[in-house]
């Protein structure tokens, strides 16, 4: 495993997005638990949740409250566990998402968080998504507070441009560890958010960073194929799964890189957990960089 720092702490280069574990088609609540076993035993030290990881109305916080019980399950030591969540979106229950930056409700949220977690405070706390209707400085001023308050250990800002960027870094200083937003080989659109979070010194969480990666592009009637991506060619060459390439290949892009790939089963986090001892030579790098996004 390697391994890669968000702030002062030091985290698994491979997380676990925990949010597949209480969404729509959810697993149970048994390969749910044994889903987060698997990643501590897979050596995974960085957990990302969310209050509004959830699927029916009225079930706010379902996933932090998961990761609380399997954390609390597990027999080996959770000391070095980092868990991130996030504040300012909601689900209404009908499958919308809605946004709430004002400074009152991430506050509110951020406490009702901690008490899920069950933590003294929060070790990574990221605000969700710019509200349009809310000052971005009001919202980051949030997290300000929180910081000051030691209701949060670290704050993180996630789905941001540049602009966003350089001002929470100005409002936050040290307490700003990290820059979450979607990237993945076919989707590149955060390139300058990944160059200056790396500029800054801030950890780069790309969300749903498998996009464009699909395992049954491998399967053919006589088994693997060379069908799909550079992606897919390299891990039938390796005789590993694509995800694992992804992972590996999205490591590369920067020191700051630390993908956090959804699952809902056991095997798919020791699947993912597995990339971050994979070395790719220059020749598959080369190879994999020209692929083009989607």
């Amino acid at each position: 495993m390697q391994y890669r720092t968000i702030g002062n702490t030091t985290v698994s280069a491979v997380g676990l997005g925990a949010m597949p574990l209480s969404i729509e088609g959810r697993p149970d609540e048994e390969r749910a638990v044994a889903t987060v076993h698997a990643a501590l035993d897979a050596g995974v030290t960085l957990i990302d949740t969310a209050d509004s990881y959830h699927w029916h109305a009225g079930e706010r916080g379902h996933n932090e409250l998961l990761v609380a019980r399997a954390l609390a399950r597990y027999g080996g030591d959770t000391s070095g566990v980092l868990v991130a969540t996030k504040g300012g979106r909601g689900r209404p229950g009908d499958g919308s998402w809605t946004v709430t930056g004002t400074p009152a409700h991430l506050k509110r949220a951020a406490e009702a968080s901690r008490k899920r977690l069950g933590v003294e405070a929060i070790g990574l706390y990221q605000l969700h998504k710019p509200d349009p209707a809310v000052p971005w400085a009001d919202s980051v001023g949030a997290l300000r507070e929180l910081l000051d308050a030691g209701t949060i250990r670290a704050a993180g800002i996630s789905n941001v441009d540049t602009a966003r960027i350089r001002e929470a870094h100005a409002i936050l200083g040290d307490g700003l560890v990290s820059v979450q937003n979607q990237y993945s080989p076919a989707v590149r659109g955060s390139e300058p958010e990944l160059r200056l979070s790396t500029e800054l010194g801030l950890a780069f969480l790309p969300w749903s960073p498998l996009g464009g990666i699909a395992r049954s592009s491998l399967d053919g009637p006589s088994g693997p194929t060379s069908a799909g991506t550079a992606f897919h060619r390299v891990a039938a060459e390796r005789g590993v799964s694509p995800q694992q390439i992804a992972l590996a290949w999205l490591l590369t892009r920067s020191p700051a890189m630390i993908p956090v790939p959804g699952a809902s089963r056991p095997a798919s986090i020791q699947d993912s957990a597995r990339a971050a001892g994979l070395e790719l030579s220059p020749a598959e790098l080369a190879r994999l960089d020209a692929v083009p996004p989607s």
